[in-house]
């Protein structure tokens, strides 16, 4: 009796040991996921989890997939820092609101004529998709789109989407479209099975073509622009001032670095920020890219120490690596040459 409440207590306490060491799923989904999803599924930049057609259409290992490889080039990362537990808490905690069953699918190839499916590709999928499968424009729900859409057509020529998805599931997004979104059966629109299965085929030959650029990361780059400035720090200031209205910006303001950090009678006088800006630009950015208000308006740092006075910017293109959204790439490039420009113009 004696060895048996021993061994019972024994494996109570494992259990309990297990218990308290397995991931907690809801916080690990708030830290790496909600900012994206909403704190409820219901989307915002990331598609809206807890939609009832998308929680239908999908499997748990397409979620797994999802969460390890992400979306390369269209904002979703790779969380390949997260173990294997945790990714299987945080699939927990999305399947929380799923109120019924899990879909389940076979991994078995889809046959069909990709040829054709090319065809019917163009004239049922381009518009939303892409016409090489690259997605929709923008992220989420932001104003680069109606607000009445709750998710955006998803990239299908991507390698993280392809990985994640069985040919099944391709197929039966398809057959079934997905509720709530611009997604509708194309069983509904007249095709017919054979059709699908053809359209899925090419979607699946996408994986023998070259990357499309919206699948493509950025190399690292250094992630400060800076200049030494043969004037002296009033000068300087002046010359950044007049190099911003002749590149087509508006200047803004001047203020220390330390403004706000500090009483102002402890600011350092010679660390200043210039802000500037140009309206269309910042349009146009944040249409793309809600999170690029991170480092927009623009701005350049002027500092003097020991009598030398440096010019130096945030590299944009080093920021846009971190938010893995391909559309961003192109204008932080072109907001990188203009911070160039400046620099050198008012350093000359």
């Amino acid at each position: 009796m004696l060895l048996r409440l021993f061994a019972l207590t024994l494996l109570a306490g494992i259990s309990l040991s297990q218990a308290m060491a397995a991931p907690n799923g809801a916080k690990l989904y708030g830290r790496n996921c909600a900012s994206c999803h909403g704190e409820n599924g219901n989307g915002g930049i990331g598609v809206p989890l807890a939609l009832p057609s998308f929680q239908a259409g999908i499997s748990d290992e397409y979620l797994r997939k999802t969460i390890l490889l992400g979306r390369p080039g269209r904002v979703m990362p790779a969380f390949a820092s997260l173990d294997k537990n945790e990714v299987e808490a945080i699939v927990r905690h999305v399947r929380s609101w799923n109120k019924g069953p899990v879909a389940t699918y076979s991994k078995k190839p889809v046959k069909g004529d990709p040829s054709h499916g090319k065809q019917l590709y163009g004239q049922y999928c381009a518009s939303c998709h892409g016409v090489n499968g690259e997605g929709a424009k923008g992220t989420g729900v932001t104003f680069s789109r109606p607000r009445d859409l709750p998710i955006m057509a998803p990239a299908l020529h991507n390698s993280g989407f392809l990985a994640a998805s069985t040919d099944a599931m391709i197929k039966a997004t398809l057959m079934k479209g997905r509720e709530g979104t611009p997604m509708v059966s194309f069983l509904k629109q007249g095709l017919k099975e054979k059709d699908i299965n053809d359209i899925v085929s090419y979607v699946r030959s996408f994986e023998k073509q070259a990357l499309s650029e919206s699948a493509q990361v950025l190399q690292p780059e250094n992630p400060v622009i800076v200049r030494d400035s043969p004037y002296d720090l009033k000068t300087t200031v002046e010359n950044v001032k007049r190099a911003v209205s002749n590149n087509n910006f508006f200047y803004g303001r001047v203020q220390t670095l330390e403004y706000g950090m500090t009483e102002p009678a402890n600011e350092n006088p010679k660390q200043v920020i210039v802000y500037f800006c140009n309206i269309s630009l910042l349009n146009q950015a944040l249409a793309l890219d809600p999170r690029v208000g991170m480092f927009l308006p623009c701005r350049i740092t002027i500092a003097e120490k020991n009598g030398k006075v440096q010019i130096m910017s945030v590299n944009p293109m080093a920021l846009s690596r971190l938010f893995n959204n391909s559309e961003v790439n192109g204008l932080c490039k072109q907001l990188r040459e203009s911070y160039t420009t400046i620099i050198e113009e008012a350093t000359l």
